[in-house]
């Protein structure tokens, strides 16, 4: 029997994509095939493509037609695939396959069939699987991080966002499946944990009856990993008995990402928002004073059909109020298929550039300030990359998430994959610089 292909993942996208691309690879490695190989080099490109906005789209198209245009064979696999599967497979002949967002769990199988010579269409009309902790996966984040996917796809149907189309209904994983994938990750030497999925703070509802993040963040607390993170915490849902489990829970990082989206009340209930309005000063007033060492991080959109200068001012006054620690800003994006599409008074895009560009300029001296307060204070680091030419360490401190917030640039020596103490020296607005504490010897008995 001939040798099997060889695979490379060019991922692209958010890091719930990172963790179906981890487990594509993971299941490829098991049957036998060579991965982790360079596009260039491998037999076959499977493309994990982002169909969010228009620019992860583009470049999800960019990709596709350069690797069209180096004849590879290419698989395309993702949110782009489930969202535009006929006019791919017309407008790319180089596309050998093409897998939904739902079906990823198949790729040995599509790999096997497009070798004999099929080309296959494996999507799924309505996503319905989620691997859980028996599915073989190759990691490709740096050594001490991995994220978890506590539950897939979203039951919200807020105007802008496309996914639960593209991802299907919300479906979680049992506490004790994601307790026995952390443990895998500990003994793997995994230093950080990130849960992820649409909504965390739904997580449990489908198959509990009602959220159960508080109790998996307790169960979690059993796990040998130092840092434990959660994304996409919808402020509503960070209720009394969350806090009270990431109070109690050592590893439970007070680090929270709410999505907010948006300050006006008339904005949110035009987004279709869970909350619709409900996001006020109280609710955020609420969990600073619940967790007064939080770090808060959150996402807004400008630009929305019907967006006003007053509406906006509203949202610029309200992250200048709440001094958030790190701010995203994006502007809307018109997604076929949503409620938004075709809303009334769209706004051009000079406009929302203008105002994504005012915004972060505002939440730039904020989150200055808030780096500069981290002079002097000596805090735990993960250590992630060794700039080879200078010897210069990179991580991040707890205060920052990877791939969306600053980075720590460090002197000293430390391995990777590892927490090591670090003196804050100085800051920027972004990110921070610092020394590697040294360790005090133990001076000779006399």
């Amino acid at each position: 029997m001939g040798q099997k292909p060889t695979i490379a993942v060019s991922h692209l996208g958010c890091e719930k994509n990172r963790v179906d691309s981890e487990h594509m690879l993971g299941l490829l490695a098991a049957a036998g095939y060579g991965v982790g190989v360079n596009e260039e080099l491998a037999d076959y490109v499977i493309v994990n493509t982002c169909s969010f906005i228009e620019s992860a789209r583009e470049e999800s198209v960019r990709t596709l037609v350069e690797l069209a245009e180096a004849d590879k064979k290419i698989v395309i696999t993702g949110c782009l695939a489930q969202h535009f599967q006929g006019e791919l497979l017309a407008e790319i002949p180089e596309a050998v396959a093409l897998v939904g967002t739902g079906d990823y769990h198949k790729i040995v199988d599509v790999i096997e069939r497009a070798e004999a010579g099929e080309r296959v269409k494996e999507v799924s009309a309505e996503p319905t699987y989620i691997a859980d902790e028996t599915v073989p996966r190759y990691r490709t984040t740096s050594e001490g991080v991995a994220y978890v996917r506590v539950a897939e796809g979203c039951d919200y149907k807020c105007a802008f966002c496309i996914i639960p189309h593209l991802r299907g209904k919300q479906r979680s994983r049992p506490i004790e499946s994601i307790v026995a994938e952390a443990h895998q990750l500990a003994a793997q030497g995994v230093q950080e944990i990130i849960l992820i999925s649409q909504i965390t703070t739904n997580y449990g509802v489908d198959i509990y009856g009602k959220p159960k993040l508080a109790e998996l963040l307790r169960a979690l607390g059993g796990v040998d990993v130092p840092w434990v993170r959660m994304h996409y915490a919808y402020p509503t849902g960070l209720t009394p008995a969350v806090i009270s489990a990431i109070q109690d829970t050592p590893n439970a990082l007070p680090y929270l990402d709410l999505p907010l989206q948006h300050s006006h009340p008339e904005v949110l209930r035009a987004m279709n928002r869970p909350w619709q309005g409900q996001v006020n000063d109280q609710i955020i007033q609420n969990l600073k004073a619940s967790l007064p060492d939080a770090v808060l991080r959150t996402t807004f959109i400008v630009g929305f059909p019907g967006e006003t200068a007053e509406h906006f001012e509203h949202l610029k006054s309200f992250v200048q109020r709440h001094q958030f620690d790190h701010v995203g800003v994006f502007t809307f994006s018109p997604e076929e298929g949503t409620a938004a599409y075709d809303l009334p008074n769209q706004i051009e895009q000079s406009v929302k550039d203008a105002r994504r560009d005012a915004l972060m300029i505002a939440q730039q001296e904020i989150s200055f300030q808030r780096n500069q307060a981290q002079i002097g204070r000596v805090v735990d680091v993960l250590i992630e990359q060794e700039n080879p030419s200078t010897g210069e360490l990179i991580g991040r401190s707890a205060r920052f998430a990877p791939d969306v917030d600053g980075l720590v640039y460090i002197k000293g020596q430390a391995a990777l994959g590892q927490l090591v103490p670090v003196t804050i020296e100085s800051a920027d607005a972004y990110d921070l610089f610092g020394a590697v504490v040294a360790p005090v010897l133990a001076s000779a008995p006399s």
